[in-house]
């Protein structure tokens, strides 16, 4: 469907505190656009402001370059899916879908029309008939998304759709959620706290705290090259080292001390402070012999291991005194020689390090370790 480009202008909405704080922001017709923060960052508030279901402290919102500040919600060209899905009890899965038609009066053969096609897009074509207390979690929520799309919105807002659901069954709804946005066209708007939905969706995302827009761009630009800790500890595990940057080199490389170790760092050290962080993701470390020589190498013990199934999580302290977290897929190699208490070396590659100011996490990545998600969490990328 076309259209659906949005644009926030200096958009701010202050209730006790500044909830969204002076966005700019584009997104294009028929794009996939998340906005990703931890709880109370502004996300939410964001799209309700762009729902109709909160109006501005100040700033405009444009709907195909039409200002849509102060339309009222009903007559605005998007529609929203909650978390909890909203769905009628007492009504079937066709009679929750033809509600919003109902009500602007279609005929009734258009109607029957619009809601087999919506049904046949989420495949609930079968369960006409069923009430949403028939239907699994996942079932309803296709209920909720073909209810949506049945109006024909320009914009798609989407706020935590899956979080109420066990973690296989989002990471196999997330594929068809990405699916059916391509085949309808239109634009969607997706608001989460699981960087996985949003690194595996979205054509591009923008992370949020504080009601500001910290790093917007492409999913593979934000994972490997975050603008600072806080964008590197969110968007996935990341291993954050404070370091001293002793010597810049050409372009944004640098060297830096770990401890007693001196670190080449091929990227992000030319704006850097001399006291930063320098941050590699769990999936490039790499577990060499205590005996291994040579640049980059680091001395550290191995505290625990963790079987993932398709991989295994190794928590490395190094002599420096860093924690470091260690994926390494079980593809058939033997990790016979890692036990807890054994001596190695962490390989830590100059381009798979990068230099970083900020200093706080997004998250704490020992709690994060424990959690029992952390398996979504490191398969991000």
């Amino acid at each position: 469907m076309p259209g659906g480009r949005i644009e926030l202008v200096s958009l701010t909405k202050r209730f006790t505190d500044v909830a969204v704080d002076n966005i700019d922001l584009e997104i294009a017709s028929g794009e996939f656009f998340s906005l990703l923060g931890p709880s109370g960052c502004g996300k939410t508030t964001t799209l309700r402001l762009i729902a109709g279901f909160e109006q501005p402290t100040a700033g405009k919102i444009l709907l195909d370059d039409v200002d849509v500040s102060a339309v009222p919600p009903h007559k605005r060209n998007v529609n929203t899916v909650f978390q909890s899905y909203a769905l009628f009890p007492f009504l079937t899965v066709f009679d929750n879908v033809a509600f919003g038609l109902r009500n602007r009066g279609l005929p009734k053969p258009e109607l029957q029309s619009r809601v087999y096609s919506a049904l046949e897009l989420v495949k609930l074509r079968s369960f006409e008939k069923r009430r949403p207390g028939q239907l699994s979690g996942g079932q309803q929520q296709r209920v909720a998304l073909a209810r949506a799309l049945v109006l024909q919105p320009s914009v798609l807002l989407l706020d935590e759709p899956l979080g109420a659901l066990d973690a296989k069954l989002r990471r196999s709804l997330k594929v068809e959620l990405k699916a059916l946005q391509e085949q309808v066209g239109i634009t969607f708007l997706y608001v989460t706290h699981d960087q996985e939905e949003a690194l595996t969706m979205s054509d591009r995302l923008a992370v949020m705290r504080d009601g500001k827009i910290v790093q917007m761009g492409p999913p593979t630009e934000i994972y490997l090259q975050p603008a600072d800790t806080y964008v590197a500890d969110f968007l996935g595990v990341s291993n954050l080292m404070p370091v001293d940057v002793v010597s810049r080199g050409p372009g944004s490389a640098c060297q830096v001390r770990l401890g007693e170790s001196v670190l080449t760092v091929n990227h992000g050290g030319e704006n850097v402070p001399d006291h930063a962080h320098a941050v590699i993701r769990p999936e490039r470390v790499k577990i060499e012999e205590y005996s291994s020589t040579g640049p980059n190498r680091v001395p550290a013990m191995v505290e625990r291991l963790v079987y993932l199934g398709s991989a295994t999580q190794v928590f490395l302290r190094l002599a420096a005194g860093s924690d470091v977290q260690v994926l390494l897929p079980n593809d058939g190699s033997s990790q016979e020689h890692l036990a807890q208490g054994t001596p190695v070396q962490a390989y830590l590659a100059p381009d798979a390090l990068r230099v970083l100011s900020g200093g706080t996490p997004a998250i704490d990545v020992n709690a994060v370790a424990a959690d029992t998600d952390v398996s979504d969490m490191l398969h991000a990328r």
